[in-house]
């Protein structure tokens, strides 16, 4: 199992991220809450990871938190939930609103996140709850701080991004409409992220 690399940022083209570790590039797939933490392109950068093997593929994600991934994995052994829908997740909200969520009996909050219907809310609400001692193990205290991105941003590259992520073509555009365009793809999808949260 490959539990943690450090090497350098490659390529930020959400949801995936490339990292050269000592010349063997990773590809990896993160959530929006990860790829806005990380640093800038060229920059040294450590990632939790969790790999799934499957027949046709190995397939590697990366958190910046041991939390996230903790959170992760617990999220993947819920019925019904698979590692795209816990990357959405992981996407719409950190460790700690989830965590209100689940205590609150929050499903309508959860419903707000892209494949999320109310059975799956409320399943989620009944086995998280059980869980939090697993997951919370690996917490992190420190607080999420988002870097600035060299990358070159546009409104195509955050839409295509909430669009991998779930959302339809129509509903991602509305969640960009208004939204400064000078920004970076990752403030972009975060602000749009942040924005759906909030209805």
């Amino acid at each position: 199992m490959i539990g943690r690399l450090t090497g350098q940022l490659q390529e930020k083209q959400p949801p995936w991220l490339l990292l050269d570790v000592s010349g063997v590039g990773y590809e990896i797939e993160a959530s929006m809450t990860t790829l806005v933490a990380l640093p800038a392109v060229g920059e040294t950068v450590v990632l939790y990871t969790h790999l799934t093997v499957r027949d046709d593929a190995h397939l590697l994600y990366g958190f910046i938190r041991e939390g996230e991934r903790a959170l992760f994995r617990a999220l993947i052994k819920v019925n019904g939930v698979g590692p795209k829908l816990a990357l959405a997740i992981l996407s719409g909200m950190d460790e700690d609103a989830f965590m209100r969520c689940v205590h609150d009996d929050d499903a309508k909050a959860l419903t707000k996140l892209p494949g999320v219907g109310k059975k799956t809310a409320e399943r989620l609400i009944i086995e998280m709850r059980d869980r939090f001692p697993e997951w919370q193990q690996g917490a992190s205290p420190l607080p999420l701080e988002a870097a600035a991105s060299v990358c070159q941003d546009t409104l195509a590259e955050a839409e295509a991004a909430l669009i991998s992520l779930g959302y339809k073509p129509g509903e991602a555009a509305k969640m960009l409409a208004d939204l400064d365009p000078g920004q970076t793809t990752e403030a972009l999808i975060k602000a749009a992220l942040t924005r759906r949260m909030g209805r």
